[in-house]
């Protein structure tokens, strides 16, 4: 303790026995898409004259994107566009058109352009941060996922317009095998009816993803310098936007809000109105409708894949909630490894657990009138037997009661009948 020598008031910093809690991000998103290693473009009108004839050609250079299998940090849409989509530039129907005999294949822009929609689709509606992955076959697919499961701070995965059940069946068990992920898929295009078979195929239920229908009309520039005469409008998928908005949320109220009751910035259309009544066929099996409400496009649904039968889980928000907190108490505790496994240990452990379960609290994220309804954590010999303290362990025993959506508000109304 230092000396004082004089009389007055003296200020000591003295450094905390142990670091709080932080919150681990929960909005970096992993896309995945399906391009070819090269596009062929039109690059330049080439006219020769021979002979009063004059024969107009096309030059045609090959635009070569990033390597495939690589994740590629964006953090805004430029940086996106300077990596990845630089490819259109000023070309026309008419020159895509004309360069057919030089192997263009329209498609393969086409399934490019969607693509990059989905990714604008992510910024635009909140996202910050996201890895992109370009794969030029669906057989790339699990290498890329091996390649997102090294890259710890990636919460949510989506694969947008990839409907096939292996594909998205891989997506799935990437993100419950990992734990601290959440899988954000789309619905068929064009089911052949409007239930669970038609709209999600073949893919399993899984509390760890979300599955969203209809697809989305959105403007899209590109198209108008395709075709000037055309509307612009194209058909996405809605996982990309989905991100965006599971971002947005998180930041604006936290990752305990459902990502429901919100409008999908850049939507103009629906490429299927489903009505009330179709709706709530489908949303206690986990298909979340995406819906039209006086023009504004809103996500109408909050349920993860499975609905009903996914228990305690059936929400989007208390999944992602309970990856949030699973995956900020473990490395918040990372403080007691090789520590002395003895009560000082289990006491330091449940004050910082247990403070920051009460910053939890007071955000609203945790249900109770008080902190010991709403939460507790038990760090003691109860927990902490001989066979497990010689087994080089230390156990706490946490208990949550988690803030569920009010899917249902209900009202009561009762009016003086005349008499």
């Amino acid at each position: 303790m230092p000396q004082y020598l004089s009389p007055g008031v003296y200020v000591e910093e003295v450094p905390p026995s142990s670091r709080p809690i932080a919150g681990v991000a929960t909005s970096v998103a992993g896309f995945i898409g399906i391009v070819p290693q090269s596009i062929q473009l039109p690059a330049e009108r080439v006219e020769t004259t021979s002979d009063d004839t004059t024969t107009v050609t096309l030059k045609v250079e090959e635009k070569t994107l990033p390597e495939a299998g690589t994740p590629n940090l964006v953090t805004n849409w430029s940086q996106f566009v300077t990596t990845f989509a630089d490819l259109l530039g000023d070309k026309t129907l008419e020159d895509l058109t004309e360069v057919d005999e030089a192997s263009f294949d329209a498609n393969q822009l086409n399934a490019w352009s969607r693509f990059a929609q989905a990714v604008y689709g992510f910024f635009n509606n909140g996202g910050t941060r996201c890895y992109v992955i370009r794969i030029s076959a669906n057989t790339e697919l699990a290498a890329a996922l091996n390649s997102f499961a090294a890259i710890d701070e990636i919460t949510m995965v989506a694969i947008p317009g990839i409907t096939s059940q292996a594909e998205q069946q891989a997506v799935i068990d990437h993100c419950e095998n990992l734990q601290d992920r959440f899988a954000i898929l789309d619905g068929q295009q064009n089911p052949t009816t409007f239930d669970r078979d038609s709209i999600k195929g073949s893919t399993r239920d899984s509390n760890y993803a979300a599955l969203y229908f209809p697809w989305i009309t959105v403007f899209d520039p590109a198209q108008q310098i395709l075709d000037p005469s055309s509307t612009g409008s194209i058909i996405l998928p809605p996982s990309g936007h989905m991100a965006g908005v599971y971002a947005r949320v998180d930041g604006e109220r936290g990752v305990f809000k459902a990502p429901a009751n919100e409008v999908i910035r850049g939507a103009l259309d629906l490429e299927y109105n489903l009505t009330k009544a179709e709706q709530d066929g489908l949303n206690p099996l986990g298909i979340n409708i995406i819906r039209s409400f006086k023009g504004n496009i809103k996500v109408w649904g909050a349920r993860t894949l499975g609905g009903d039968d996914n228990g305690e889980y059936k929400y989007i928000s208390t999944r992602r909630y309970f990856n949030f907190l699973r995956e900020s108490i473990d490395e918040g505790t990372q403080f007691a490894v090789f520590e002395p496994n003895n009560l000082a240990l289990w006491q330091r452990i449940k004050r910082t657990v247990g403070d920051f379960l009460l910053n939890q609290w007071r955000d609203g994220a945790l249900f109770g009138a008080t902190p010991e309804q709403a939460f507790f954590v038990k760090c003691d010999a109860e927990t902490n037997p001989k066979e497990v303290r010689e087994a080089g362990q230390v156990v706490a025993l946490i208990g949550v009661a988690i803030v569920k959506p009010a899917e249902f508000v209900i009202f009561r109304i009762q009016q003086m009948a005349g008499e």
